[in-house]
């Protein structure tokens, strides 16, 4: 089944920047598209973002685009998401998975936190 396991997450304020990055053990994320996903609190989880498996295609919900870029690395078998110009509104947990039928299980993702 393997792991994923979410990092970069941490309070930052609006305008500003954080680095996300999601490393999977136990299984070779080189082969499989890949998606950042969030939830916020009282909210459900909604998809961010989401990588072909080369990286050729790469998909944005509308509220982060221009704003957000997904990225992959798969000799580390890693994918970032770098988040740029963090709104409030952005605050949340951020998870990575496979997407579709495909996914594993939820790793415990990180947290952003955009406050002043």
């Amino acid at each position: 089944q393997g792991q994923l396991v979410e990092s970069g997450g941490g309070l930052v304020q609006p305008g500003g920047s954080l680095r996300l990055s999601c490393t999977a053990s136990g299984f070779v994320f080189g082969i499989l598209p890949v998606a950042w996903y969030r939830q916020a609190p009282g909210k459900q989880r909604e998809m961010v973002a989401s990588i072909t498996t080369g990286g050729e295609r790469v998909y944005y919900a509308d509220f982060v685009k221009g704003r957000f870029t997904i990225s992959r690395d798969n000799a580390k078998n890693t994918v970032y998401l770098q988040m740029t110009s963090l709104f409030p509104e952005d605050t949340a947990v951020y998870y990575c998975n496979v997407p579709g039928p495909g996914a594993r299980s939820w790793g415990q993702g990180t947290q952003v936190t955009v406050s002043s």
